[in-house]
Order: structure tokens, then sequence, then C-alpha cells
């Protein structure tokens, strides 16, 4: 025979039920008490014994209840925020999760009033299953850390970042012309390559081949990425990028 275990939703409101019920039990027996203790003082005129008992039962009774209410309007909030973040960005590096990166290019690169050119970035990180075959998937998890770290240092302030499946980078910059997109993408191989990563007291080196496309007028995602990908393909340029150009 099973038990069931009672719902969250069904749990919250039993404690909202138990607290109005000691709430309300506590007011009306503090309130008795005070009109008991005061009708053995003759210095008290009824008013006065109403105005006290007006006073102090709000003050004892509310201020703690307000306060409690306000801690959890507190929590209740931060939860949502942590709910909102996981939901949001990808745990492990901080970048955009694939769903969310996907969706927010594609609002950006069709809203009538933003630039309708820009350029679209992928970073693969190299050898990173060697890493992980080396020195375990820790520290294949920390280089991505490193990885998704640097470039959030390269790129410019309104550049989009986002995680792509689970080893692979995003990087969209909206506006940006093809030699923005050659300086963006050769700060971000720069601080890749700076980066000191020694697992287990062995140095390592933290590389990362970049490919692109450059744009004229706004493309959707599947689009950017696709060419993108083509751009790989290509030969290095002098940067040592390789870079897709879409003219219509």
């Amino acid at each position: 025979m099973t038990t069931k275990t009672p719902t969250a939703p069904a749990q919250t409101w039993k404690h909202l039920i138990l607290l109005a019920v000691l709430g309300t039990a506590g007011c009306v027996a503090l309130s008795l008490a005070l009109n008991y203790l005061m009708l053995f003082s003759d210095s008290l005129t009824p008013f006065a014994r109403g105005a006290v008992t007006a006073f102090i039962v709000p003050i004892v009774v509310g201020l703690p209840l307000f306060a409690l209410i306000g801690w959890q309007q507190i929590e209740i909030r931060r939860y949502r925020q942590e709910l909102t973040k996981s939901g949001t960005y990808d745990q492990l590096t901080g970048c955009l999760n694939g769903k969310v990166f996907t969706s927010m290019v594609d609002r950006r690169a069709a809203r009538p009033a933003g630039p309708r050119s820009g350029a679209f970035l992928v970073i693969h990180p190299e050898h990173l299953a060697s890493i992980n075959l080396r020195f375990g998937l820790e520290w294949g998890d920390e280089a991505l850390r490193l990885i998704a770290s640097a470039i959030r240092s390269a790129v410019r302030k309104d550049d989009l970042i986002g995680r792509l499946g689970t080893s692979m980078f995003g990087v969209f910059l909206p506006g940006a012309s093809d030699q923005d997109a050659k300086e963006i993408g050769e700060r971000i191989r720069g601080a890749v390559g700076e980066i000191y990563f020694a697992p287990k007291g062995d140095k390592d080196v933290l590389a990362i081949s970049v490919g692109g496309v450059v744009f004229e007028h706004e493309l959707d995602f599947e689009d950017m990425y696709r060419f993108a990908e083509e751009g790989m393909a290509e030969a290095p340029d002098e940067a040592g990028l390789r870079l897709s150009h879409v003219t219509n």
C-alpha cells in the first residue's frame, strides 16, 4: 500500500490556514488578556482602556506579521529570479542557453528598428575530447568555463553569447562590419590563448577555431548558423579566422 505525499500547493494551503488560525487566536487571547488586566486599573477610563488595546494589539501582532510577510515576499522574488536565471542561462558557462540564445537572435535580427547588417560567429574549442580523456570531465567543464569567460571579455556590450550543444559557442554581433567581426574574433582567440590552464598541475594550452558569417541584411538563426559553419570550411584569412559573406 502506497501513501500519497501531499503536493506543494496543498502543503502551502495547510500552512496558510494554520498561520491564520494561530494568528487569530493569538490576537483574541492578547486582547482578552489586556482588557482583563486593565479592569484592575482604576486610573484608566474606558476610552483609555480601548486606546491601549487598539495600539498594543496591532503593534505586538501586526509588526511581526508584516515583517514575516515582507520576508516571504523577498524570498519569493529571489526564488523567481533564480528560476528565471536558471531557465535563461547555461549553468556551467553562464552564457545564454541554446534555446534562449536562438530565440533572442531571431527576435533581434527581425526587429524593424534594429541594425540590418551584422555578423555571427561559431566557436569550437579544440582538443576538448583529449582533455576529458586525459584529465577527466571536470577539467573539460573547467576549460569550457574559462573559454566562456574569455569570450565575454572580448565582445562588445550589446553582443550576445550562447552555448550551442555541449562544446560550442555562438556569438551574435548586431551591426558588425567585416572588420568588426575579424577584430572581435581575433580578440576572442587571443584571450583564449592567454588562459592559464593547468589541470592536475600539468600546464596545457587551450585553443579554439572560429568561423563566421558577415551579412548585409537580416538573417534568421538557422541561416546564420549554416553560413557560419560553411565559413569554417573556407581558407583562413590573415587574422586566422574563417568568415563567409552574404550580400543579399
